[in-house]
């Protein structure tokens, strides 16, 4: 095993040689013992949206309102209008069904026959990309 700490033998690849190594500091008012634990609250974060990519195309799911099922599919590219020199055509489709696989047990969705997934939900569970949080207490609008 090597004995350089994980900083020094990432500073040592070639393509770090340039990189400066700052440390960071923390406040010195915030106590030495278990800072992350005892100082920092914990935030509830609730999902609003998951951008899914297959084979260079983008959709996403987005929820649009405080119901659980309040969940719409958007696609930009769903349909096409006059061929290679035309435009393409979004489609929004409701897709409450999404709401029943986001309440399942992380054991249950692993143990999911991703061909049994029926609508929208496939997309979500197998081709979710980047998914995106907001905080119910912080949100500015209501």
């Amino acid at each position: 095993m090597n004995s350089l700490s994980s900083e020094s033998r990432f500073h040592s690849l070639p393509f770090s040689l340039n990189h400066k190594f700052n440390p960071v500091s923390l406040p010195k008012d915030l106590p030495d013992r278990e800072w992350r634990h005892s100082c920092v609250p914990c935030q509830k974060m609730e999902l609003f949206a998951v951008l899914c990519i297959e084979t260079s195309h983008y959709v996403a799911f987005v929820k649009y309102g405080r119901d659980d099922s309040a969940w719409l599919f958007f696609d930009s590219m769903a349909d096409r209008d006059g061929g290679q020199n035309g435009f393409n055509i979004p489609q929004v489709t409701p897709c409450p069904e999404v709401r029943e696989y986001l309440k399942m047990s992380p054991e249950d969705l692993h143990s999911l026959d991703t061909r049994r997934i029926q609508g929208c939900a496939r997309r979500l569970l197998c081709d979710a990309y980047m998914c995106m949080y907001q905080s119910p207490t912080m949100s500015l609008y209501k």
